[in-house]
């Protein structure tokens, strides 16, 4: 089974990047990609994925507000944030209340692969000021 994911980052580089990482695994597919907040919402209503990978620095709607958003519309799909900084208990905090089921920096392209796998098998994947928590 083909697992769709939605990439949205203002920086193509790293949405170049994360496609790259991400359709390395077999079976997943990059479906579309968006370069800010309200784009990501609306291909994602259109896609449904089953990953969508949000930064929280975005113009238009930021990631926390795409989340809260996609969480009422698409509530099947797992939602990932990533994020140029460091991922603190008050930014892991706010992603959860949010709808995320996990979050990282954006350093390693390993890690977010890591997280798509456990947000695929129900877990959350939380890396914490570099320790990960996955549950």
């Amino acid at each position: 089974m083909e697992v769709r994911i939605l990439i949205a980052d203002d920086d193509k580089t790293i949405r170049l990047l994360l496609h790259r990482f991400l359709e390395s695994r077999p079976s997943w597919k990059v479906c579309d990609e968006a370069a800010d907040g309200l784009e990501a919402v609306t291909k994602a209503e259109q896609w449904k994925p089953e990953v969508v990978i949000l930064d929280l620095a975005m113009p238009v709607m930021n990631g926390f507000q795409a989340a809260e958003r996609l969480s009422r519309t698409c509530p099947s799909t797992a939602l990932l944030l990533i994020s140029v900084q460091q991922v603190t208990r008050e930014v892991e905090r706010s992603a959860r209340e949010a709808g995320f089921k996990g979050a990282l920096t954006k350093a390693n392209g390993a890690e977010v692969v890591a997280a798509v796998e456990a947000l695929l098998r129900g877990e959350t994947f939380f890396i914490i000021d570099d320790s990960v928590q996955v549950v």
